[in-house]
């Protein structure tokens, strides 16, 4: 039996403003100007003007403000300026980790070696396939058909391992590896061949398996050699580098090098001082030359003129919203790292992280009155400069357990008394998890074995067995 039934669902719609300062608040500082260039390009009625007031005179020009205007349907004024830079025209950004491009200083290399264009252009495709950390994940018959479909360039397996191997001689060493063993090993062949390396890459070679599973005596059977070459060999290869290619950091994909802090922390008399970095948003206001066009439209008849009108209005009512965009931006920023440093006060006095509460997304929108969506935008992609250093906000945010007086404390305490206590092992009887319960219980932690499983995974600690020194 079918049945009909009316269903009343109430739904919000977000207004223009709303969608836009949504998209703007998940905008770091750096991307927020490049926005803001963007928006003054595609807007024909928004100008860019210097912060200085110009006189109305006869001769000269005269900036136009909505107030100037009225239409029919009651468009609301709004003066389209915003202005939230401090004196200093053009200040300078606080930039940090500005590095070369890993695949740029490939490429400046692959340069300077004698190859056909061909060749320098299958090379070339290699070096762009390369992960972040300098190692090609990459099957060769799979690359083969890559460089054919998306670069149009017919190759073959073997040249694509002949140029392989050219960019395996780059600098950093171990660069163009398939896996770490070939990493590791292209690596040790650059090295001065002493008794030591050699043993070094005939453990890499031949008993790799055994090396990783750390089965020490395993291998000095099998190669015959004592403790203390063992001990020698095993110390060239851990000076070797397991990921090349963070050398030169790449890790931002080349377009975003830098990171500029959206929030600056300083201690001014003993008192915790928040500013945000002064950087260079124009001053926006309405062209002169659309305003007059709307306002000679607003009592004609004229169709081509009502179009007109129609165009400015809404070139009008979008830059009205994006200005009030930008200004609620700020504001929730301002509001929401007002509210994190107030419940992290203790932490951001001495920057000590035994001090850090535990803190969630939940905790700082009950204290703005945004919804956690909000304070999740606010957080994201965006740094504070402190006088212990430079943060992501996420930093601050982490669960919390009881320690053995019931008191809540952050899970970042915990994992920092958990590798402490790695730390502070002997090395050839590491901890096991159960032995690490008990260690962090005599340290007034309650913690499960799971527990210490799952936060010595995310610290990259690895199981006992694996932590075992000669």
């Amino acid at each position: 039996m079918l049945k009909q039934g009316l269903e009343l669902k109430q739904t919000q719609k977000l207004s223009p403003l709303q969608i836009q300062t949504i998209k703007l608040i998940e905008l770091p500082t750096q991307e927020l100007e490049q926005r803001i260039r963007k928006e003054l390009e595609e807007n024909p009625v928004l100008d860019e003007s210097v912060a200085k007031e110009q006189d109305d005179t006869e001769d000269g020009p005269r900036e136009v403000s909505l107030s100037d205007y009225k239409e029919d349907d009651s468009i609301p004024s709004y003066k389209l300026r915003v202005n939230n830079y401090g004196k200093d025209e053009r200040p300078q950004y606080n930039t940090f980790s500005v590095k070369e491009s890993f695949t740029q200083s490939l490429m400046d290399q692959l340069g300077f070696r004698n190859l056909t264009e061909h060749q320098h252009s299958v090379a070339a495709f290699i070096i762009g396939s390369l992960d972040d950390d300098g190692y090609l994940r990459r099957d060769i018959s799979s690359l083969v058909d890559d460089i054919a479909f998306r670069a149009g360039i017919e190759t073959d397996e073997n040249e694509v391992m002949d140029m392989l191997h050219v960019i395996q001689e780059f600098e950093p060493a171990g660069v163009g590896a398939r896996d770490l063993r070939e990493c590791l090993l292209l690596q040790i062949r650059t090295l001065k061949q002493t008794p030591d390396v050699a043993n070094a890459r005939k453990i890499l070679e031949n008993h790799f398996t055994e090396f990783t599973n750390k089965h020490f005596q395993k291998i000095m059977s099998r190669m015959g050699i004592s403790e203390q070459e063992m001990k020698a060999a095993m110390a060239k290869i851990l000076k070797l580098n397991p990921s090349p290619g963070g050398q030169i950091d790449d890790s931002y994909n080349d377009q975003a090098q830098q990171i500029v802090p959206d929030f600056v922390l300083t201690m001014e008399n003993g008192e915790l001082k928040l500013t945000m970095p002064r950087f260079s948003i124009p001053e926006l206001r309405v062209n002169k030359k659309y305003a007059n066009i709307l306002m000679e439209a607003a009592n004609s008849s004229e169709r081509d003129k009502k179009e007109a009108a129609t165009f400015v209005k809404k070139k009008l009512d979008s830059a009205k919203w994006f200005v009030e965009a930008i200004k609620q931006r700020h504001n929730t920023l301002e509001s929401t790292m007002k509210a994190i440093i107030d419940y992290q006060k203790e932490y951001f006095t001495d920057g000590d992280e035994a001090h850090l509460k535990p803190m969630v997304l939940k905790d700082i929108a009950e204290k703005t009155g945004f919804d956690i969506s909000t304070i999740s935008r606010v957080v994201n992609s965006k740094y504070i400069e402190t006088p212990f250093g430079i943060y992501s906000l996420k930093y601050f945010f982490s669960e919390g357990l009881e320690n053995q007086d019931g008191e809540e404390v952050s899970t970042r305490e915990i994992k920092k008394a958990l590798q402490e206590c790695v730390d502070a092992e002997d090395k050839h009887k590491p901890l096991t998890d159960d032995q690490l319960v008990d260690e962090m219980s005599r340290r007034g932690y309650k913690v499960a074995r799971r527990t210490i499983a799952k936060y010595r995974d995310q610290l990259n600690i690895p199981k006992a067995r694996l932590r075992k020194e000669l």
